[in-house]
């Protein structure tokens, strides 16, 4: 066997475009995993996964990302809780844009060593034997084991340089990119308290986070796309799983059904305009300026 061969050849005998693809495709799923499973699920409840699917999940967060479930969602609770405060975690408003894109995942790491944040905010997440005695306790195992996996599939430069990918791929998008620019630049189609941002309508490469103003307005949704021309790759992921029995959507965003004028206003229809008040207040402000033009 010669050096290159020792160098670049693992069991899998891919060609580059395979690398690539094979790359694209392990982050994809971890991708997956965080807005499915991390987010919409455990953080938000906003769906219930089969067993199966859910230990998945964790499973593979746990090699890719070591990941602590508890963690990730007690931390994203509090942004939601505190958002663009002081006490936000994470917002671009008041630590600067550059400091949480590029340096996103260290201030979710000084927030996870936030005791506090954890007993308030991290309940009702896995408590098993498993979590409790390896996932949670053996966080770096997972990533070891990966970058041995990696290394045997692909030979040791293309799997050194995929697994590179895999490490830096959740801190830069996710704790990076959709807490940084979701929170600066993009448009937003709910008149939110806070600065969150749409990034781009085609949430693909980011599992549908990219919406991130949709989800700040309608926090508890398992569907994160709103308007006609918006995808949310990860709800088609949802509805997939939801058709082989695999899941179950609890909670989605609330759709505005109007009924007959009333001559008073009832506490009926001050619940639903409160309910809908996002919807409401839009449809408002475009009525406006509709009258004005």
């Amino acid at each position: 066997m010669s050096l290159a061969d020792y160098l670049f050849a693992g069991v899998l005998d891919l060609p580059w475009w395979g690398l690539v693809i094979a790359a694209l495709a392990l982050t994809h799923v971890t991708i997956a995993a965080v807005t499915i499973y991390l987010h919409r699920c455990q953080a938000h409840r906003a769906l219930d996964l089969h067993p199966v699917v859910a230990h998945f999940f964790r499973f593979w967060l746990w090699l890719t990302t070591g990941q602590v479930t508890k963690e990730w969602a007690a931390v994203h609770r509090k942004h939601h809780a505190r958002c663009e405060t002081p006490e936000d975690p994470h917002s671009p408003q008041q630590v600067g844009i550059n400091r949480v894109l590029w340096g996103g995942v260290f201030l979710y790491v000084k927030e996870c060593r936030n005791q506090d944040t954890l007993e308030r905010y991290g309940h009702g997440t896995p408590d098993d034997w498993v979590e409790r005695s390896l996932y949670s306790k053996y966080t770096v195992l997972g990533l070891i084991l990966m970058a041995v996996a990696d290394l045997v599939l692909f030979g040791l430069i293309p799997g050194a340089l995929i697994y590179l990918v895999q490490l830096v791929w959740i801190p830069f998008w996710a704790a990076g990119v959709i807490n940084g620019i979701g929170h600066y630049w993009g448009y937003r189609s709910w008149d939110t308290p806070d600065a969150s941002r749409n990034i781009v309508p085609f949430g693909i490469l980011i599992g549908g986070e990219e919406l991130h103003n949709n989800h700040h307005a309608y926090a508890s949704s398992a569907k994160l796309s709103s308007k006609w021309y918006e995808l949310d790759i990860g709800w088609l992921y949802i509805r997939t799983l939801k058709a082989l029995g695999l899941a179950e959507v609890k909670k989605l965003a609330p759709k505005p059904r109007l009924a007959a004028a009333k001559p008073v206003v009832d506490f009926e229809t001050l619940q639903a305009v409160i309910h809908n008040r996002y919807d409401v207040l839009a449809k408002y402000a475009k009525s406006l300026k509709k009258t004005y033009a």
